[in-house]
This record gives structure tokens, sequence and C-alpha cells, in this order.
């Protein structure tokens, strides 16, 4: 019987020679000089840019970067390189994947993930911070049965855990049509041990995004990984020596390994667990990295969790279609006394979902009603636009559109499984009084599917939205005594400080005033804090002596200064999370912005992925800055500099969100009409000459402008 180092060391053979093996033929057949990259993403080959601080291009970069690996996979001394070898199995693994990737940029055609993109790393970012996500698991080879394998799988994305799935696993919940995917969040890799770089270049990514971490810190990635990224692997027996060389790379970065192998694996305390039942696996990994999931009770037929936020439910598989674009819909909080709510009443007006044929598209609208002494009106709308979240994490339900335009789709198994109206009030009351319960002492729901109590009730629903528009639209930065700080992003970008204002959110674009507010009322110790605005230092610019003062302290000294309104001085840091990027582009002095969904160039040769390296981590970049989507649209977007005039470049579908909000907004500062009209996006060019021209011919006012740079 072989030892644990020895198994080590041949599994990292194995995947060194596998790799070796790879370059050699595609070098053979592509050139040295061809690209070695991922897609959409900057931070090429992380694994190499982590831990030998190798930016790679071509395979022949490669084949000098792979020869250094190849020497951390030294066999003695035993205990000193025994996890540099699990390391070296990783950058052979991410060579391996490399090579594939330079021989066909779509190597998996969909039927497995592959690598993930930025754009896919970053949007883990928020639910990271939340909590929403506490943790991944990385499962390696088939379960003991298939149903073994889909328990496992439900009992973790139930606890929202992330979810990799690398191997037989992967067929075995294929062969029960069970849900895989991003949206979902749970992820089948590959087929292979050697995918899982894919998963390691995550971990990297996270560490350059939103630590800050500088390539080539091998102490300071191993640091974050094990402090900041708490993850661990499920690998089912009879595990392979391969796969015992990854262990010991995912070992080296902090994330215990769980297995039921009990013949040929010896066990590790705290590293290397045996357990020989495999529905105990959730818990034992659970307990091995210290996470504690927070469950919330809820009385229905299905799974409830956030692991099911990004779920889709296709028409053909849709048993009541919700759809506000043909019915009168409409979601609403409200706050009564106390004495005039029945706590946990859920009532139905109108037929249930048993009522109407499959696929039938019908109008609900929903009341929430709550109560407690320190509820405000103000925290209405903060509760109704949570609500578009707790009802996405019903398995089988999806959510869009928001107040009286709604889209809510209840997917067939949902429904088989005895899901009906009433549900959606179970779930809102449970998470209504488990998020808020520091204000919220009783709470009620309606749900109203009966077509004339919905059109009346839509018509009260729409006053009220009226009059919170009016008030929310009096909320001005000089309207307020106080701002509010937002470090909710410091679990992983620890020198980030968000300073949010009536009109400048976070730049996450989930945290706003109202809810920085709300929040801090909730948790006075918590995450957002009061930052007073006394001492002006230049209002124009946006800068506080308090404000920097709360800076200062709230980012552990690593910030001195910064300004909320100027995009060239002391620009506010970001974490990573940001919903868009905008940056100058030199030709025109303009500034372009780009969203997070877009996947193309810009005219300043850069795309999110470019942008986003440059930009986060807690970093000060004048000329470049991370915000919200609806900052755009702002009075006090780059006021310092002339505002949302400036903006010369967006991706379309970003122009179409915010822009009627930008017109209003053009035309109160500027008397233009359809501003949005002058700005160009990637249909008319994403080249800089062109883009002068363009605005140009449409005389963007920019070209009056004083020059930025």
């Amino acid at each position: 019987m072989k030892k644990l180092f020895d198994r080590v060391w041949d599994g990292t053979d194995q995947m060194v020679e596998l790799a070796e093996k790879a370059l050699a033929e595609t070098i053979a057949e592509l050139g040295e000089s061809a690209p070695a990259v991922m897609p959409n993403t900057a931070y090429n080959l992380s694994c190499y840019m982590a831990w030998l601080g190798k930016e790679i291009a071509t395979l022949g970069d490669l084949k000098a970067a792979f020869a250094e690996a190849k020497a951390m996979n030294v066999h003695e001394p035993r205990l000193g390189n025994v996890f540099e070898a699990g390391k070296a199995t990783f950058l052979a693994a991410e060579t391996i994947e490399a090579c594939r990737y330079a021989k066909d940029p779509d190597p998996y055609k969909g039927e497995y993930h592959g690598h993930l993109t930025d754009a896919e790393v970053r949007a883990l970012g928020v639910p990271l911070v939340t909590g929403d996500i506490p943790g991944f698991v990385v499962i390696v080879d088939p379960a003991p049965s298939d149903d073994a394998a889909v328990e496992l799988v439900k009992g973790y994305q139930s606890r929202g855990i992330y979810v990799f799935l690398l191997g037989g696993i992967i067929d075995q919940l294929k062969s029960k049509n069970f849900a895989m995917g991003i949206g979902v969040r749970v992820v089948p890799v590959g087929p292979d041990p050697w995918q899982v770089c894919h998963v390691i270049t995550v971990v990297h990514r996270a560490a350059m995004i939103f630590g800050a971490v500088k390539p080539g810190d091998v102490e300071a990635f191993d640091d974050y990984s094990f402090k900041r990224i708490f993850a661990f692997v499920n690998a089912f027996a009879p595990v392979r020596d391969i796969v015992v060389g990854c262990g010991a790379g995912a070992i080296a970065m902090g994330f215990p390994v769980i297995t039921n192998d009990e013949k040929d694996m010896w066990p590790v305390p705290k590293s290397l667990l045996i357990q020989p039942d495999v529905d105990a696996f959730i818990d034992t990994s659970l307990e091995a990295r210290d996470i504690k999931i927070k469950i919330t009770n809820i009385d229905i037929p299905v799974a409830f969790s956030s692991a099911f936020e990004g779920e889709i439910v296709r028409k053909s598989d849709m048993q009541v279609d919700v759809d506000g674009s043909k019915f009168d819909t409409f979601e609403l909080c409200r706050s009564r006394d106390v004495q005039d709510i029945e706590d946990h009443k859920i009532e139905l007006i109108g037929p249930d979902f048993d009522k109407f044929d499959a696929g039938s598209a019908i109008g609900m609208g929903i009341i929430v009603e709550v109560g407690g002494k320190d509820m405000q009106t103000d925290f209405e709308p903060v509760f109704e636009r949570n609500f578009h979240y707790f009802i996405n994490c019903i398995e089988g339900a999806m959510h869009t559109g928001q107040r009286d335009v709604l889209r809510v789709r209840l997917n067939k198994d949902a429904y088989a499984a005895g899901f009906r109206a009433k549900h959606f009030g179970e779930v809102l009351y449970a998470k209504v009084k488990s998020e808020y319960e520091a204000i919220v002492d009783k709470c009620q729901v309606t749900i109203i599917t009966d077509p004339d109590t919905l059109a009346k009730e839509r018509a009260e629903a729409k006053k009220i939205y009226d009059k919170r528009d009016e008030r929310l639209g009096s909320l001005t930065d000089e309207s307020v005594d106080i701002f509010y700080n937002c470090i909710l992003c410091q679990s992983f970008s620890p020198s980030h400080v968000c300073i949010v204002t009536p009109e400048r959110l976070g730049l996450c674009g989930a945290v706003s005033w109202l809810d920085a507010k709300a929040t801090h009322q909730l948790d006075p110790n918590g995450p957002c804090q009061v930052v007073t605005k006394e001492r002006v230092i230049d209002e124009k610019v946006g800068l506080w002596e308090d404000v920097n003062e709360n800076v200062s302290k709230y980012s552990h000294g690593n910030l001195e200064r910064v300004s909320l309104y100027s995009i060239m001085v002391d620009p506010m840091t970001s974490c990573g999370c940001f919903e868009c990027i905008c940056g100058i582009e030199p030709l025109t002095q303009g500034v372009v912005i780009v969203n997070r969904e877009h996947g193309g160039m810009t005219p300043i040769g850069m795309s999110f992925p470019d942008m986003a390296s440059m930009t986060g981590g807690g970093v000060q970049t004048p000329g470049f800055m991370g915000h919200g989507k609806q900052f755009i649209s702002s009075l006090k977007f780059m006021k310092t500099e002339g505002g949302p005039a400036r903006i010369v470049w967006m991706p379309k579908d970003l122009k179409e969100l915010v822009g009627a909000k930008l017109n209003a907004s053009a035309k109160a500062l500027y008397g233009i009409d359809d501003f949005t009209d002058m700005i160009a996006d990637e249909t008319v060019t994403e080249d800089p000459e062109e883009l002068l021209a363009y605005i140009t011919e449409k005389g963007h006012p920019v070209l009056t402008m004083d020059a930025l740079v």
C-alpha cells in the first residue's frame, strides 16, 4: 500500500506528464507564437499569474513557465514540498486546459462549462459579500448512486453553497434531468480532473479583483484563499492518485477534502477527513470550513435557497405565467399600525393556480402589510425591492420587474409538488419577519388573482408609488444631514469603502441611501454607519473633512481623501462588485461607460474585464470609476467634470435601460432633448476616430467642454 505522500507525487507526476504531452502536441500543431489565452478575462492563466507572477500570452510563454511549474514537483524533502507538488498539479492542469482552448476557443460546446469569465466571477461578488453564497464545494467523480448524487447537490443548494462538478457526477445528475448551470449555481465544469483549474482560477481572480492581491505574491494569495474563500472538496471513492494530487493543492490553499474512501486514504486533521457516510458529507464539510448556515423554516412544498435565484422558467415548462404586459399586476409593501395586522395571515382573493389551465397567463397582485414601533414608510420600497430576491429563491419560480409591471412564472415541477398562490405569501412572510426582525413585529400577506379586485388595488398602489417618487425625488445630497458608508465588500476587498448618498447609490447598484439607512437601523453596529457632512472642503467636487475621516478610519488608513462627484480628483474606490465602469476616452475628451454584461470592446480599446483590472480591489484610479447603473442619470454624476454631458459611448442595452432618466437629467441640466441619441454604442462604432466623427455630427455638448487630460 502506497503512503499518502507517494500518492500525491504520483498524481502530480501523472498531471505533469499529461500537460507536457498536450503542450508539445499543441506547439507542434500551432507553433510557439500561437495565443494561449482563456476567453473574456483580464487575468489570463491566473494560476501562473498568481503563483509564478507570469503573464502568459503565447504557447511559447506557456512553455517557459511550465518548466518552472515542473520544478515545483520535487519529491524531497517529503513534508516541505508535498503542498508545492499539489500546486504544481494545478499549474499542469491549467496547461492542459490552455492547450485545449488554444485549439478551440469553445472546446466544450455547451456540454460542460469549462472556463468562467471575469463577468461570471465578478457576479459572485455581491452574494459572497452578503453571505447569500456562504461557500463553495467542488465535487469530484461519481457518488455511490444517482440518487445520492442528487440528494447531495440539492442539500448544498438548499444551504446556498455554490457547487462545482467534475467527472462522473455530472452524468449522474444528467440521468436524473437535474438542472445545472450558472443560473442555479451548480456548474458542470468538465469531465476530467484537470478542469479543476477553472475553479482555482475563480479563487485567484477573486483575490486580484476584490482583494488587490498582486501577481506573484504567493503568501498573499494563500492568505486570501484561506481567510476569505470558504471552499472545500468532496471526493468519492475510489479516489484516483491524480485527484489526490489535486487534493494536496486544495489543502495548500486552505480547502479541506472530505472523502468516503476508507481503503486507500489516511485522515489528516482539519485537512483530509474520512467520512464513510455520504449522507453526512454536508455537515462534515461545513464544520471543516466553519461555515454557519442560517436557515429560515418556510412552509412550502419546494426548496428555498439563493441557489435558485438565477433559475429560468421557459415557456415550455411553465404552469402559470403572471404577465404584467397583458394583465393587472403589482406588488406593494404597506406599513400599518400593529393592532391592525393579524400576524401570519395569508389571504388569497380570487382563484388559485389549480383553477387555471397549464401555461395560462394571469394577473396577480401581492400586498405585504407590516407593523412595528420602529417601522418607517421610507422602508417600504426597501422591503419591496427584496420581494424580487425572495421570490427568485423559490425552486421553480422566476420573478422579474417591480411595482406594477411584473413577470412571475411557476414551472410545472413546482406546481406538481403542490406549490400554490398562498405559498408566495408564506415566503414573503417568513423572509420579511426574519430579515427585518428588528423593526417588523407583525406581517400579513394578501395575494390577489380576482380581476376586479386587482384593477382596483393596482390603481391604489399606483397612487402610493407616485407619492413615494415625489418623496424620493426631493431627497438630494443637500437635503439630508448625513450620508452612510457601506463596508459589506470588505470581506473581499479589505480597503474599500462606499459612501452612499441620496444621489449616489452603492457601486454594486444594490444599496441606496434608504437601504443604508434601514441597514443601520436594523444593525447599528453593522456594515452601514453614519457619515456626517458638516465640514465642507469643496461642495462641487464632493469633498468633506468628516467624509475623509470616515473613509480613513474604515479603510484602515489605506485612503485619506475621497471625492463623491469627480472621476479625476480622488475618485471613490471600487471593490470589484460594480455594475458599470466609466473611463476617459482621450480623443473626444468624454467618457465611455461599460456594464458587466457587455462582452465586447469599447472605443478606448478595453473590455469590461480590462477596465475592471485597473479599477477594482479598493484602489483609486483617476480617470476610471466603478459605479451603479442608476448613478449614470444622477445630477451628481461627474459633476466636477461637467456631469452626464461627458458620456459619449455606452452599450446599447445599457443606454436603453437608463435612457429615460438620463434624457430627463440632460434636459434639466443642459436643456438638451433626447440626449441619448447623441451617445454612440457598439452598433455605431467601437473605433475612437469614428466615435469623434459621430458625436461631431450629432453636436454632442462634450465638444464645447474643457479638456479632461
